[in-house]
């Protein structure tokens, strides 16, 4: 069984798409389906039913897809570890929380560039459920994600604790006020944010109505939303400090079990902890042990 093989599988099956998954590998249609075609006929059954949206998997290419991705990793590790030799070196793909990396991410990130420049980081955005998921998936090599995380297949390390509060129009000074608007809109990211999930059960604790939510894929969109007016949102107290600070919005703080979040910095238990992964982990650590020093 050819790992370019299940690669290509592993692609077509998060798309539900031969063409899409032939841009994402930089590759034509036609090489695409020649691959599954031949996949399918080395195991011996369909792994894929098509239809003129695309494909969707069979049963039995939802058996195998955890596997194909857990073996294209793991040849991919064998072959990290085999050359993880020197100074870290090699690429880092990982994901990061939006709020994260408005907040946390630029010193880590700058000294991570500063000590290990042979180390190319790629990183993208995501919700934690998003990344979590490509995590697991073998997408991602590592991810910051809100805790809790209870997944068997990852290893989860706190690296930052944050105080959420409710973000609200400046014109609001009390949250009483909450269960008298009509019309309540809650400004978030997309589905599979755990702020929004948290939002969502703060409100229904307290009797407030929401109306369908309004979502943004940026912190600064969010914000600026909430200091227009239309509606209220949950963040970290870094990320909205600024804008309290202008006037722009009001902060409130809620009660400390739904205030309490840990940043958590997850990977695969089975992964191979390259010397560039080790590094960052290192680097990462130590920025929130001077967080935890400046706090004390």
């Amino acid at each position: 069984m050819d790992v370019a093989d299940l690669k290509v599988f592993e692609a077509v099956a998060r798309h539900g798409s031969m063409n899409r998954a032939a841009l994402e590998l930089h590759t034509v249609q036609s090489n695409v389906t020649a691959r599954i075609r031949s996949l399918e006929r080395e195991v011996g059954v369909a792994l894929f039913q098509r239809h003129v949206r695309g494909v969707s998997m069979t049963p039995a290419g939802q058996r195998m897809l955890p596997y194909a991705a857990r073996i294209a990793k793991l040849v991919a590790d064998a072959r990290l570890a085999a050359q993880d030799e020197g100074p870290p070196k090699g690429v880092l793909t990982l994901g990061t929380l939006e709020t994260t990396a408005a907040l946390r991410l630029s010193p880590i990130l700058s000294t991570f560039a500063r000590r290990y420049p042979s180390v190319r980081l790629s990183l993208t955005t995501g919700t934690s459920c998003s990344l979590t998921t490509d995590v697991a998936g073998c997408r991602l090599d590592g991810a910051f994600v809100a805790g809790p995380v209870d997944h068997p297949d990852l290893h989860g390390e706190t690296i930052f604790h944050e105080e959420l509060v409710l973000v609200t129009p400046r014109t609001m000074a009390s949250l009483d006020a909450l269960t008298d608007v009509p019309d309540l809109k809650i400004i978030v990211f997309r589905l599979g944010c755990s702020y929004r999930q948290r939002l969502e059960a703060l409100l229904a604790e307290m009797g407030a109505l929401a109306t369908t939510p309004l979502e943004f894929g940026s912190i600064d969109a969010i914000i600026a939303c909430v200091a227009a007016g239309i509606g209220i949102t949950l963040l970290p107290r870094g990320v909205v400090a600024k804008a309290a600070e202008q006037d722009q919005v009001t902060l409130h703080p809620i009660a400390p079990e739904a205030a309490h979040v840990d940043t958590l910095f997850i990977r695969r238990h089975d992964s191979y902890v390259s010397s560039a992964m080790q590094a960052f982990i290192d680097v990462a650590r130590s920025e929130f042990d001077s967080l935890m020093v400046v706090a004390a």
